[in-house]
């Protein structure tokens, strides 16, 4: 048997045989000449072969090239097949400059016929036949980069004594809102919980005495969304520091992270991304700009747009106004905004002792938030009173509580959605597009 050799592989090879194997994107089948693209998980390359036909006038023929030909003939799109043949460098060919005169052909599985999708199929069919629609060069490099993206964080975290924790996903309460769980049967007639967030557990490893965490793992909120930017069960991106001075730590180690993330994917795909999304991958300028969340309001308001929320915070398209503010004004991607009321805060979130507000931010990217992050409350009175003014019963806390009764060092950290960041940083106008297999109110399969 031959060594599989990959397409990206076939321009540094010299001419001769090589086996190939991926599945048929398309088929030219001419009188004298057929030509079968050839797909693989690297790329394209184009197999050509002499068609040998049956003689009009009943000569006999080869018989081992009719039954080639025919083979070829049949073939359908999606088919998967090994190809052994001649490789040949010739510039004239377009894709790649190569080419392989097929020798021989091993069909491991053939498609049907017709195919269920096409290329002007609505997201919603797409996401039916999810495995036919990632066979594009397209959705095969949103996966590639989402990588990238993942290899160059745990990289940057490993680099500087991160420690990786994976944080349980069956809880026995709720991490974030009661509103937005998950029950799930659990034994002896209990109900536990799908994770919301790994919130509780990260704070627990700052207990713990490991300084200086991150995770990257599943969480499940049961939000009856159906935004472009929402999803019941998504990827999350967290980190957990100890010894902060305040949420300014925080950022600045994030702004740092994605800064070396970016960069990455920029010197790995930036110019595939670029052929591919029509966008040049912007490795961003740190320190990020931050505005504090009333300075935000009254930009927002100033650009003509009266925000509707009542509780002081910035809705959807507030953020795309910041964000765009911030685009004419600094020439950024991204912007931290600051100094958030405890109502709109999680109970958890420090405040400052001289202004009131929670020492906490949000992350917008080109005008989407993909980030809340604080320092949090370690002093555990503090808590217990943070948590009753938000009607929470601390005996239901007492768990987490227990976390800070036995000494817990000042500590903060961030959750920030995968998908969100994939989406915008390659343009994309729904979470859908860049997520594997999407989870949504209305969407459990494929």
């Amino acid at each position: 048997m031959s060594e599989r050799v990959l397409v990206q592989q076939l321009q540094s090879r010299e001419d001769g045989l090589v086996s190939v194997s991926g599945w048929v994107e398309t088929v030219r089948d001419q009188k004298k000449v057929q030509f079968v693209i050839l797909r693989d998980e690297t790329g394209a390359v184009q197999l050509v072969n002499p068609a040998t036909r049956p003689a009009e006038d009943g000569s006999e023929q080869d018989a081992a090239a009719l039954a080639l030909t025919s083979l070829i003939s049949e073939l359908s799109t999606g088919t998967f097949l090994t190809v052994t043949g001649e490789l040949k460098h010739d510039e004239r060919v377009k894709l790649g400059g190569v080419e392989i005169k097929i020798g021989g052909l091993d069909v491991a599985a053939p498609a049907l016929p017709e195919t269920p999708i096409a290329a002007d199929s609505g997201l919603d069919k797409r996401m039916d036949w999810r495995f036919l629609d990632l066979r594009q060069r397209r959705n095969n490099l949103i996966f590639r980069v989402q990588t990238t993206l993942e290899h160059a964080m745990r990289t940057y975290w490993i680099e500087r004594d991160y420690i990786e924790i994976h944080s349980p996903k069956l809880m026995a309460s709720a991490s974030e809102s009661a509103a937005e769980l998950f029950e799930v049967p659990y034994f002896e007639d209990k109900t536990a919980y799908l994770a919301q967030s790994p919130q509780f557990f990260k704070q627990m490893a700052q207990s713990a005495g490991f300084g200086k965490i991150f995770e990257i793992g599943d969480v499940f909120r049961a939000d009856p969304s159906f935004t472009s930017r929402h999803a019941t069960e998504f990827t999350s991106i967290d980190a957990e520091i100890s010894w902060i001075d305040s949420h300014e730590d925080v950022a600045a180690m994030q702004e740092e992270l994605l800064q070396f993330a970016f960069q990455a994917v920029k010197d790995k795909h930036g110019a595939e991304i670029a052929e591919l999304f029509g966008v040049d991958v912007q490795v961003p300028a740190t320190p990020f700009p931050r505005i504090p969340l009333a300075e935000a309001r009254e930009i927002v308001a100033a650009r003509g747009y009266e925000i509707p929320r009542t509780d002081g915070d910035l809705d959807p398209e507030g953020e795309r106004q910041i964000s765009a503010h911030v685009a004419e004004t600094y020439g950024h991607q991204f912007v931290f905004i600051t100094d958030y009321h405890p109502e709109i805060r999680a109970f958890y979130h420090m405040r400052d002792e001289e202004t009131g507000l929670t020492k906490s931010y949000d992350l917008l990217f080109n005008g989407v938030e993909i980030t809340t992050g604080a320092q949090r409350e370690h002093r555990v009175d503090v808590l217990i009173e943070q948590a009753k003014e938000k009607g929470l019963d601390p005996e239901h806390l007492d768990f987490y509580l227990d976390f800070f009764r036995y000494g817990a060092p000042p500590h903060g950290g961030f959750g920030m959605g995968l998908a969100r960041v994939l989406m915008l940083l390659l343009g994309e106008s729904s979470i859908r597009e860049v997520t594997y297999l999407f989870r949504g109110p209305t969407r459990l399969a494929p």
